[in-house]
């Protein structure tokens, strides 16, 4: 193996301490600031309507599936239906002509 030149051994050197150093100046792990400790599960117990369906789901008894297998059929079948008019104006992407970057 050959022998590093000094200058680069060194540029090595620094660059390893300094990578090593950067856990001191990320703010989410320096003392006395916020760190997020179970944040998503917290708000979500503080905002679920019936908190007891974050430990067992509850079964909807109005539909069968029928409906939602047919538009999976649909979707393999490429029979999608066209979703209706929403009243808004359509928004269209258009491209011109030419070499870009001027």
């Amino acid at each position: 193996m050959k022998m590093l030149k000094p200058a680069l051994a060194t540029t090595a050197a620094a660059a390893i301490l300094a990578v090593g150093g950067c856990d001191t100046t990320d703010p989410l792990l320096r003392d006395g600031l916020w760190h997020p400790n179970h944040t998503n599960r917290v708000n979500l117990t503080v905002t679920a309507a019936y908190p007891a369906d974050l430990v067992r789901g509850s079964g909807v008894t109005t539909t069968d599936g029928t409906v939602a297998a047919a538009a999976v059929d649909r979707l393999h079948t490429d029979k999608v239906k066209k979703l209706p008019e929403a009243g808004l104006s359509e928004i269209e992407t258009r491209s011109q002509g030419g070499t870009g970057g001027e």
